[in-house]
């Protein structure tokens, strides 16, 4: 929608520090538990919770067992921001 992308993901465990220097990004839970690591502070989301993390901001997700969530982000948005590494994500595929 508009060069946007909803993206089905699942999580466990822990993911990368990172960043989106250029965009927002919005987490909505599906199913299962959430927590979002800042810096200065975390924030947990239930089934059917939404949170929108600033661009810029610094975070790090994480679900001790599986978790499905839909990302809300701009086309092309890597998976892990400015944090390229072993669990960058190939963008735009489709399954």
């Amino acid at each position: 929608m508009n060069n946007y992308q909803f993206k089905v993901v699942k999580i466990q465990d822990n993911f990368v520090w990172h960043k989106h220097d250029q965009t927002d990004e919005v987490f909505i839970i599906i199913d299962g538990e959430v927590r979002i690591d800042f810096r200065d502070g975390s924030v947990t989301l239930k089934k059917n919770e939404m949170f929108v993390i600033p661009k810029g901001v610094e975070h790090k997700p994480y679900s001790e067992s599986e978790s499905k969530i839909i990302l809300i982000e701009p086309e092309g948005v890597v998976n892990t921001g400015d944090n390229d590494g072993a669990m960058t994500a190939e963008s735009d595929v489709w399954i």
